[in-house]
């Protein structure tokens, strides 16, 4: 029951490009025409990078050409404090792989999301942590050491608070500050619940804030900003139509083989999940997300860990042996 076409039924956007990857590959694992994937391991994460080559598998993934790096890591759920030098060490290492900019070219940094919402509060997490620079470089010159770029940083809000659209605010900040790039930073929508939180996704083609909930926004990217945009996204939620199709997935395999409940079994199908959705969220217009309820911690802990790979992608004297006496 897990496959493109049930998520469009679901209503149901993919923001992580390795989730969409896997669903056209299905379980034969056949490959996908103009989509190539290379994996990585490490003791403490996996990475894939999934890079969409042309016009054919733009339009299979649903996303634009470019490099989608995904790292997974289940152990940040638990363990997040103590492998975060590890994991920031290797996000920089991929921001690094994608951001061509000279020894003092400028960097902005946008946070993405709602800092009311704990599960959308990850971009300004990120932000608040986020070592910024550009300012010295004016002000006090003198402290600006070896190894350090001109950096600065951003939390625009959401359109709810600000009444003007983010691409709107960022485009003005890119017009004044005249920054090389843009790293972008926000919440995602899962497809699969053990992703949640557990998952950075790296990529090189920006972002469309809010399209994992259906809330499609102006695009950040290098049409729109004129400079190229990295984006970086953590999902934070799963759709309850998906935990539900999830279920009735697991049930479709249990009865199956059992002869009592097969023909049970063969009603299972995206249209019910799709019925038992509307029915179930009807106070929520048929749309509910679903964030773990330790979700403020976990919001906190990645944040850092974010932070502290821009940094250390950001300026080439900081590295993981030294970043903490520069981290807020």
């Amino acid at each position: 029951m897990r496959s493109m076409d049930t998520f469009k039924k679901l209503g149901v956007s993919l923001d992580l490009a390795l989730e969409a990857h896997e669903l056209l590959r299905g379980a034969t694992k056949q490959e996908v025409p103009g989509v190539k994937e290379d994996k990585e391991s490490f003791d403490f994460a996996s990475v894939t990078t999934v890079t969409i080559l042309d016009a054919q598998g733009e339009q299979l993934m649903g996303k634009p050409q470019g490099t989608y790096i995904t790292i997974e890591a289940p152990r940040i759920r638990f363990e997040g404090k103590e492998i975060m030098d590890d994991l920031s060490e290797l996000l920089a290492n991929k921001l690094e792989s994608l951001i061509k900019i000279g020894p003092q070219g400028t960097i902005l940094v946008i946070g993405l999301g709602n800092w009311n919402a704990t599960p959308d509060a990850l971009g300004p997490n990120v932000v608040n942590s986020t070592m910024a620079t550009r300012h010295l470089y004016t002000y006090a010159p003198e402290a600006v050491g070896e190894g350090l770029r001109p950096v600065c940083a951003l939390a625009p809000g959401v359109l709810g608070i600000t009444g003007i659209e983010t691409a709107e605010i960022i485009k003005g900040v890119v017009d004044r500050v005249k920054p090389d790039y843009i790293i972008a930073v926000d919440a995602l929508a899962a497809a699969n619940i053990s992703r949640i939180s557990t998952t950075i996704q790296i990529a090189d083609t920006g972002i469309s804030p809010g399209s994992g909930l259906g809330n499609k926004r102006i695009g950040i990217n290098q049409e729109s900003m004129g400079v190229p945009v990295i984006a970086i996204g953590v999902p934070t939620v799963v759709h309850a139509s998906v935990i539900i199709n999830e279920a009735l997935a697991k049930l479709n395999e249990l009865w199956s083989n059992n002869m009592l409940m097969a023909t049970c079994a063969q009603n299972i199908n995206p249209d019910l999940t799709q019925q038992l959705s509307g029915t179930m969220f009807q106070a929520f217009e048929g749309n509910l997300v679903v964030t773990p309820k330790e979700i403020d911690d976990l919001i906190l802990n990645v944040g850092k860990i974010i932070a502290a790979g821009i940094t250390q992608a950001a300026h080439p004297g900081i590295n993981k042996e030294n970043y903490h006496r520069y981290m807020q």
